[in-house]
């Protein structure tokens, strides 16, 4: 309507002054609230308030651009985005007994684990060298070092966690595997980490949607791993775990994805240097000389027994303190 008045001067020129009045009459009725200028449509988005809002913690992951080949952000992408499945029927001995020697070293997968995991690690001889004594963990989850010492009232210190854990397996893919696959997931290293036994404990079978490492150093590492272990066995994600881990993603687009069981990188996670397992790696009863890290070292390289005061001798490799290590 505003615009009859005002342009259209040929037809409405010759039109009565009865009429002009009556266009007037109808302009000047128009609803405010109709579409135009000055109208409702028009009105500013209200201002999101900020106020006393967190910022998020995760950066969101910025325009379109496809992720690097190779990168755990490029197999993220390529995972299955689904539902959780019902619990119903799962149990862990759907996943062959806890701990199998499935790589057949004669080890059982626990102890290679705290093998790969620990450092300055003391083994028990008697089980060729099989059984993890002792040994120094740089746990991932916390940033933190920890002594670990083998014994019913010790050893839960440390546990080996699940990185995808069993119960969320199950719920995401993991129950249309058969029995052999399932016993692969549950001890394959790449699933596998030694970690502060409270705070393993604390995860529970959390996703990434409701758990992350305490240590953000970490937190790259830790959903890759994730992302590798559903891509090699077939599993899916959630909606809200597949933002989680791309959230975590962003701040690290070329995080690579995992392709083995090696022990992670914590040159980030153990900066602090009384974190570093090795900073204090020498043993006085030595002479200040670096110790074999394991009597199985200390075999291959031909010194056992290590007696004190001998190049490589510690006191952790001296299991009973007779002066006599890895007899």
């Amino acid at each position: 309507m505003r615009a009859v008045s005002t342009t259209r001067r040929g037809g409405l020129a010759a039109l009565g002054a009865s009429v002009a009045l009556l266009l007037g009459a109808c302009a000047g009725g128009l609803d405010p609230a109709s579409s135009g200028p000055g109208g409702a449509d028009d009105e500013p988005p209200a201002a999101t308030a900020t106020t006393g809002t967190a910022a998020p913690e995760e950066s969101e992951r910025p325009g379109s651009a496809p992720a690097a080949s190779g990168t755990a952000l490029a197999a993220l992408d390529a995972l299955p985005v689904k539902g959780r499945a019902p619990k119903t029927g799962y149990a862990r001995d759907q996943f062959g007994p806890a701990w199998a020697d499935v790589d057949h070293n004669g080890c059982d997968t626990r102890n290679d684990i705290l093998a790969r995991d620990l450092t300055r690690t003391v083994t028990d001889p008697g089980t060729h060298d099989c059984i993890v004594l002792r040994g120094v963990l740089a746990d991932p989850y916390t940033g933190t070092r920890i002594d670990f010492l083998r014994g019913q009232a010790t050893s839960t210190a440390v546990q080996i966690d699940h990185v995808v854990a069993l119960s969320d397996a199950w719920q995401k893919g993991a129950q249309q595997l058969d029995g052999e696959a399932r016993r692969q997931l549950a001890n394959d290293p790449l699933n596998l980490l030694a970690v502060d036994g409270p705070t393993n404990a604390g995860k529970s079978d959390g996703d990434a949607a409701t758990w992350l490492p305490p240590s953000k150093a970490f937190r790259c590492q830790y959903v890759a791993r994730q992302v590798a272990v559903k891509q090699a066995y077939g599993l899916w994600v959630t909606q809200a775990e597949h933002d989680a881990v791309e959230r975590v993603l962003t701040r690290c687009p070329d995080e690579p994805l995992p392709s083995g069981g090696a022990a992670p990188t914590l040159d980030d996670a153990t900066s602090d240097p009384t974190s570093d397992p090795t900073a204090d790696a020498t043993d006085p009863t030595d002479g200040g000389q670096t110790p074999f890290a394991s009597c199985a070292e200390a075999r291959a390289a031909g010194a056992a027994p290590v007696r004190r005061g001998d190049p490589g001798y510690s006191s952790r490799l001296d299991g009973d303190g007779d002066g006599v290590g890895c007899e």
